[in-house]
C-alpha cells in the first residue's frame, strides 16, 4: 500500500498561443503612440514650468507672478496626465513584446 493519493486530473500540456489579429497589433501601436505623446506633453510642460518660474522669480516689481501660477497649473496637468500616461504605455509596451514574440505563422511579426 502506499501512501500517495492519485492526482485528480491527468497533466495536460500547455495550451497553443492564438494567433494575434491585425486589430491587436494596431491597438498595441496606437496605445505606445498616445503613451509617447502624452510623454512629449509632459516633458515640454516640465520645461515650461521652469522657465515660467524663472520668469517670476526674476520680476523685479512682481508683475510677473502670474507665470508663476501659470506654473502651478502645468504641474496639476503633468499630475493629471502621468496616470492616463502610465495607463497607455505600459499595456502599448506588453502588448507589442506579446506582438514580437509571436511567430509569424501564428499572424504575428517575426521582427
Amino acid at each position: 500500500m502506499s501512501d500517495e493519493q492519485p492526482a485528480p486530473y491527468p497533466a495536460q500540456p500547455p495550451p497553443a498561443p492564438r494567433p494575434i489579429s491585425p486589430a491587436y497589433r494596431k491597438w498595441a501601436t496606437a496605445l505606445l503612440w498616445i503613451a509617447v505623446i502624452l510623454l512629449a506633453f509632459v516633458v515640454v510642460a516640465v520645461v515650461a514650468s521652469v522657465v515660467l518660474l524663472v520668469v517670476a522669480d526674476n520680476s523685479p516689481s512682481g508683475g510677473a507672478a502670474a507665470y508663476g501660477y501659470l506654473a502651478i497649473f502645468l504641474w496639476f496637468a503633468i499630475v493629471a496626465v502621468f496616470p492616463i500616461l502610465l495607463g497607455t504605455g505600459i499595456p502599448g509596451l506588453v502588448m507589442r513584446a506579446r506582438v514580437r514574440r509571436t511567430p509569424q505563422a501564428l499572424g504575428g511579426t517575426a521582427a
